[in-house]
């Protein structure tokens, strides 16, 4: 049992430090490559459609939920 809460503590201080030792590390200087052209994702009619399709699925997880089948299963 005393085992299992040392290994409990050091996964719990691994998961704490990691971010810390991340941030610390040091980077190396990496040259950006040259953009030829804006990115086609951010603009257009693509985000126009992709919020139709997410209020559409907003309005179907509504619509399964409050059913109206609240008959039970079991008998």
């Amino acid at each position: 049992m005393k085992f299992r809460n040392v290994l409990a503590a050091t996964a719990a201080l691994s998961l704490a430090a990691s971010p810390a030792l991340a941030q610390s590390a040091p980077v190396a200087d990496r040259a950006t490559a040259p953009v030829e052209g804006e990115s086609e994702i951010a603009g257009g009619s693509s985000s126009i459609i992709l919020a139709i399709l997410a209020a559409a699925a907003i309005v179907a997880g509504i619509v399964i939920a409050v059913d109206g089948d609240d008959d039970p299963v079991s008998v």
